[in-house]
C-alpha cells in the first residue's frame, strides 16, 4: 500500500480550530435558504479549494460557486494574498445571494493537509501548480475526499497509475478538471466520428499552442513576505526563490513562471496535450488504453530556470491501425477517414464554420438518430458533482485522465531517449525492449515527506 502523510487527525485539527463542540464533531457552517434557494442542506455538496491562483480565481471558483447545490466551506493556498482574494471572492459571492448582504465564514488556510482533515468537507478541487497534483490527490482520496484534479492530473506514467488504482480502490469520485469534453465543438466531432459519419478513422492530428518564454526576474531573492516558499516547492527539489520559478505576486492574470520548469511541470505538451489528446482518445475510442507505438522529437528550452519543451513533433500508433500525429503549431484537432474529415479549431468555443469545420458541410448541422452513440453534454464541474451524489462515474475519471496524460509522457520519453521509436504495452504500461525508457516511468524521488512508496 502507498503511504502518504497526513499528520493531522481530525479530531487534533478540530480542536485546534475549536470547533469541536460535541463528540460528534462539528457539521458544515449551514447557509440560509435565501443563500441557497430551494436547495435543502442535506442535499448540497460541501467543496474545499487547494490552489487559488490563476485558474482557480477566473474559473473554478466561480463556476462552483454558481452550483446551487455545491456550499465553498474553505480555500486553501500558500500565498497569503492569493489566500485572502479566494476567501473575499468566495465570501462576497455569498453575501450577494443572502438577504442581508453580508456574509462571513469561508475558511482560509495555508496547509492543505489543515484543509483535508476538517470533516465537513465533502469533496476538494485542486489548482495548484503540476508537481502538487499527485500528491495533494492521494492525500485527498486517503482523507475519504472526492477529487477534482486541474490538467495534467501527472507528472509521470506511473504515478498516474498508483494515483488510479487509490481511487478505485477508495471508491472516491474522480474528475480531470479539463472543459473540452463540455464544449459543444468538440462533443459533437466525437459523436459524428464514433457514429461513423466519416467512415473507418485513419489518422488523428492534434497541435498544441507554442509556448512563450517572456521577460521574468530571474535572479535568487528573499521570497515575499506572504508565500511559505517551503511549503510551494514541497516535493520539489531545494532551489533558490525566484520569481520566474513561482508566480508574478499580488496577479492572479499572469501565468505562472513554474509552467516552464521540468522541477513543477512538463509545459505545453501536457498542459494542452491534456485537452487534446482526451478529445483523440475520446474519438478514437482508446480512453482506457493507449498506442502501441510512439516516436517523437522535440528541443528543450535552455535558460537558468525555463527547460520545458519548447518544439515536438509526436507520431503515434494504435492497436486499431489509427495514427496520432501530435505537434506545436496551432491549436485544433482533426480527425480524418476513409469518408471525409471534421477539425476542430479551439480558438472558439462555439459551432460556427470558420470553427467547427468538415469535409462535407453536412457534417455540420447532420442530426444523430436517438439509437446512434450519445455522450451528456453538461460542464465538468457538473458533471463531476452529479457523479459526486449518485456515486457514478464521471466523463472523465482517473482512468480517462491516466491514459490521456500519459500520451504526452510517451512522447516527451522518447525524446529523452534520443527519439527513437519505442513499443508499448498499454496494459502493462511498460516497454517491452526498452529497460532504459522504463527507468524514466517514474518522476524522480519526491523530498521530504511526500514520497510515493
Amino acid at each position: 500500500m502507498n503511504k502518504f502523510p497526513v499528520p493531522f487527525s481530525r479530531r487534533q485539527f478540530l480542536k485546534r480550530a475549536g470547533l469541536l463542540a460535541t463528540a460528534a464533531g462539528a457539521g458544515p457552517l449551514i447557509l440560509s435558504r435565501s443563500t441557497f434557494g430551494a436547495t435543502a442542506p442535506a442535499n448540497r455538496i460541501t467543496m474545499g479549494f487547494i490552489g487559488t491562483g490563476r485558474q482557480a480565481a477566473a474559473a473554478n471558483i466561480p463556476q462552483f460557486l454558481a452550483l446551487a447545490d455545491v456550499q465553498v466551506v474553505a480555500v486553501c493556498d500558500v500565498d497569503g494574498w492569493r489566500l485572502d482574494q479566494a476567501r473575499q471572492q468566495v465570501e462576497k459571492y455569498y453575501a450577494g445571494k443572502s438577504h442581508t448582504g453580508n456574509f462571513k465564514g469561508c475558511a482560509a488556510v495555508k496547509d492543505f493537509r489543515e484543509l483535508l482533515a476538517r470533516p465537513d468537507i465533502d469533496t476538494v478541487m485542486i489548482s495548484t501548480p503540476d508537481h502538487w497534483h499527485v500528491p495533494m490527490a492521494i492525500a485527498a482520496i486517503k482523507a475519504g475526499k472526492d477529487v477534482a484534479l486541474e490538467k495534467p492530473i501527472t507528472r509521470s506514467i506511473n504515478e498516474g497509475r498508483i494515483l488510479a488504482r487509490l481511487v478505485a480502490e477508495h471508491r472516491r469520485v474522480f474528475r480531470v478538471d479539463s472543459e473540452f469534453r463540455s464544449l459543444d465543438t468538440f462533443h459533437r466531432a466525437v459523436e459524428l466520428v464514433r457514429n461513423g459519419r466519416i467512415g473507418k478513422l485513419r489518422s488523428i492530428y492534434t497541435e498544441s499552442p507554442h509556448e512563450e518564454f517572456p521577460n521574468e526576474p530571474g535572479e535568487a531573492a528573499p521570497p515575499p513576505s506572504e508565500l511559505d516558499y517551503e511549503l510551494w516547492l514541497g516535493p520539489a527539489p531545494e532551489a533558490p526563490y525566484m520569481q520566474k520559478r513561482v508566480h508574478t505576486p499580488h496577479n492572479l492574470k499572469a501565468r505562472g513562471g513554474w509552467m516552464r520548469n521540468l522541477d513543477y511541470s512538463d509545459g505545453m505538451i501536457t498542459n494542452w496535450g491534456a485537452h487534446l489528446n482526451d478529445i483523440a482518445q475520446w474519438g478514437n475510442n482508446t480512453e482506457r488504453t493507449g498506442p502501441l507505438e510512439v516516436k517523437a522529437s522535440g528541443q528543450y528550452h535552455r535558460d537558468k530556470v525555463w527547460n520545458v519543451l519548447e518544439s515536438f513533433n509526436a507520431w503515434y500508433r494504435f492497436a486499431n491501425g489509427v495514427e496520432l500525429f501530435y505537434k506545436m503549431g496551432d491549436p485544433h484537432i482533426r480527425f480524418e477517414g476513409e469518408k471525409g474529415w471534421i477539425q476542430v479549431n479551439c480558438s472558439s468555443n462555439k459551432l460556427h464554420p470558420d470553427k467547427f469545420q468538415a469535409s462535407d458541410s453536412v457534417l455540420l448541422t447532420e442530426k444523430i438518430g436517438s439509437e446512434e452513440i450519445h455522450f451528456p453534454l453538461k460542464t465538468e464541474k457538473r458533471d463531476f458533482i452529479d457523479a459526486v451524489k449518485s456515486r457514478g462515474q464521471t466523463l472523465e475519471d482517473a482512468e480517462v485522465g491516466q491514459r490521456t496524460t500519459s500520451l504526452c509522457h510517451l512522447a516527451q520519453l522518447s525524446i529523452q531517449r534520443g527519439g527513437v521509436k519505442l513499443r508499448w504495452d498499454p496494459d502493462k504500461e511498460q516497454f517491452p525492449e526498452d529497460e532504459a525508457a522504463n527507468k524514466l516511468l517514474n518522476r524522480p524521488p519526491l523530498r521530504g515527506p511526500w514520497r510515493l512508496e
